[in-house]
Order: C-alpha cells, then sequence, then structure tokens
C-alpha cells in the first residue's frame, strides 16, 4: 500500500483527492493537514466521506509526513516550494496541485505570480504532470507539477497539430469557461450564490496566470514561436470546464486525415475520449470523473477543437492520483474509472 499524506485538505481539490483516494485500491490514507481544522474529524466537514476517511486534520507540524511515501499539496501557490525540500530529502514524492513548479523560469514564475521562488534549485528537476504527453517522464519523478485546468485542455487540443507542424503556432487562440469550483473554496465576493448564479463574465483578459504555463509547455513541440490568446470566463455551475480553441490550418488537410491524427495521438490515452467529427461534447459528459472528450470542426482553414472536463478530476486532483498510479509503478487508471454522474 502507498501511504499518503495530503497537505491542505480541507479545499475542493482536496476533498476531491480524499473522495478518490479513500477509494483507491492501493493508496493508505495516513495524514491530512489543516492548521485550522487541527483535530476536526475530516467527516465532521465532508459528510460524504463518513464511514470512508476515519482520520482527523491534523496541524501541519503534528502531522509526520516523512512517513509517507507521496504527500500531495492541495494548498495556495508557495506552501509546496516551502515544504518540498525535506520531504524529498527524507524520499517522499511530492505532487503539487499549485503552480509552485509549473514554470522552469524562476523570472516568469516571479513576474506571474507576484512572490519569490524559495527553492528554484528544484524548478528544473519537477517533472510537468500531463501523463497523456509526459507519460514516461512521470514513471520516474520524484516532484511532479500538476497541470493547471485550463492549460490541460489547451495542451491536449493543441498539441497533435503543433507537433505534426499543421497549425500557425503564432495565432492560437482559447476561450474557455470554468464553473465557479475552480476559484476555491473561500469567501470572496465574486463566488457568493448571489453572484455567480444567473452570471456569467470573463476574468483575466489582460494576462492569466495560465498563459505562460501553457505557452511554455506547447512550445515544446514546435519549432515556431507560439503566441496565445486566452480568455477565461466564469459559469453559473459548480463543476465542469468547456474549452473552445482555434487554430489556423497552414497545409492542405482532410478532415479525415485531421481526426486520424488525434485518435491516433491519444489510442492508448484512457482518459481522452476523441469524439467523431463535428460532435458536441457537454460538460455533464465528465462531470465526477477524470474523463477529458474532445470533437473537432471546421470552418475554411480554421480548425476549431471543443474540450470539456470535471476541472475538478481530470482538471486538478484525478490528475494528480494518475500521476500517482505512473510514479508507483500501478496501472495508470487504478481507483479512477468512475463513470461521469447524470443527469
Amino acid at each position: 500500500m502507498i501511504k499518503v499524506g495530503i497537505v491542505g485538505g480541507t479545499g475542493y481539490t482536496g476533498v476531491e483527492l480524499l473522495r478518490l483516494l479513500a477509494a483507491h485500491p492501493q493508496a493508505e490514507l495516513t495524514a491530512i493537514t489543516s492548521r485550522k481544522e487541527d483535530g476536526l474529524p475530516v467527516a465532521d466537514m465532508y459528510p460524504s466521506l463518513r464511514g470512508r476517511v476515519p482520520l482527523a486534520f491534523s496541524a501541519p507540524e503534528k502531522a509526520d509526513l516523512k512517513q509517507c511515501d507521496v504527500v500531495f499539496f492541495a494548498t495556495p501557490h508557495g506552501v509546496a516550494m516551502a515544504q518540498a525540500p525535506e520531504l524529498l530529502a527524507a524520499g517522499v514524492k511530492v505532487i503539487d496541485l499549485a503552480a509552485d513548479f509549473r514554470i522552469q523560469d524562476q523570472a516568469t514564475f516571479e513576474q506571474w505570480y507576484k512572490i519569490p521562488h524559495t527553492c528554484p534549485e528544484l524548478l528544473a528537476e519537477a517533472v510537468y504532470g500531463l501523463p497523456e504527453l509526459n507519460r514516461e517522464a512521470i514513471k520516474g519523478a520524484r516532484l511532479i507539477a500538476n497541470p493547471g485546468c485550463y492549460p490541460t485542455t489547451m495542451q491536449l487540443g493543441f498539441q497533435p497539430l503543433l507537433a505534426a507542424d499543421l497549425i500557425d503556432a503564432g495565432s492560437l487562440i482559447a476561450d474557455c469557461k470554468s464553473g465557479v469550483s475552480g476559484a476555491g473554496r473561500k469567501a470572496e465576493i465574486g463566488t457568493l450564490f448571489s453572484e455567480a448564479s444567473d452570471n456569467f463574465k470573463a476574468y483575466g483578459v489582460p494576462g492569466h496566470r495560465h498563459t505562460p504555463e501553457t505557452v511554455a509547455q506547447l512550445q515544446r513541440y514546435t519549432q515556431q514561436p507560439v503566441n496565445l490568446i486566452f480568455t477565461p470566463h466564469l459559469t453559473p455551475m459548480i463543476r465542469g470546464m468547456h474549452s473552445t480553441l482555434y487554430a489556423r490550418l497552414t497545409r492542405d488537410i482532410s478532415n479525415a486525415e485531421i481526426q486520424a491524427l488525434f485518435e491516433h495521438q491519444y489510442r492508448d490515452a484512457a482518459f481522452v475520449d476523441v469524439m467523431p467529427w463535428g460532435a458536441h461534447p457537454e460538460t455533464r459528459s465528465t462531470r465526477g470523473s477524470n474523463m477529458l472528450r474532445l470533437a473537432l470542426h471546421r470552418h475554411g482553414q480554421m480548425l476549431i477543437i471543443l474540450v470539456v472536463q470535471d476541472n475538478l478530476v481530470k482538471g486538478a486532483s484525478g490528475q494528480a492520483v494518475q500521476c500517482m498510479n505512473l510514479m508507483f509503478g500501478l496501472e495508470e487508471t487504478l481507483g479512477l474509472q468512475h463513470i461521469a454522474l447524470l443527469p
């Protein structure tokens, strides 16, 4: 059994990790930290876990995380970088669901996140945890930077086209929407029910933190300079993400060839469903599951890729468990084969 610790178990990605790992046949939950909720039984905060998670939250200084095999950080930016060096030195593997290790250039990280990076020596070692594009590197990693939710949809949508040199990398457009849970479990006016319900708005239009992360990863697959216009939107739903991606084709190619390209790219990807050409994937078709679905459309030389996922599962905690499975030599799908909730 893999002894698992979770730092920051009270947020939405934290409880999603608890939900997935409580049913994982090879995971043993051993520590869940929360300074504010020290001593509170997990099931008292989350009754959905009654009878499944008998642990109580413990303050970070009380949790013996060095006895774990792997520690997940479901925390705000800046927490993992402060604790990762000590855990790694003790032989514990680390999976960070925040952004501390997603951007390998220290100056770029500090520019976008407005905090100093306290262990830049680990940036080059951190492996970007997108299994469909980085599977072999993840298997040998001890430090994983779990991708952002939006970047997961953008990379899996654009990558096959960039790698095949089929599109203009300098004019990529991503029009993306996410449910309110993507903002985290905190009290903010913008995510109150009366503010977010029956409402729709864009945010981060001048520049969003997921842009440099996505551009850096996409740049790995093309010699062209990548330029991305990314606009996120907040939708009045709890879970779900829909990204509409636009790319201009630079040479003649049939729809059937493009479809075949995507089907070949993701032929061994258990959690990427390439739907028939012209399909319209819906967010509810992935709710509660680790599945990402995409479909292709075309308008002249403009290719349109529709991508949906559950932002808390494939966009966060499910992907992190997917990485854990690979790191410990398990089947990639273990504990993650949930069918989406419907209705």
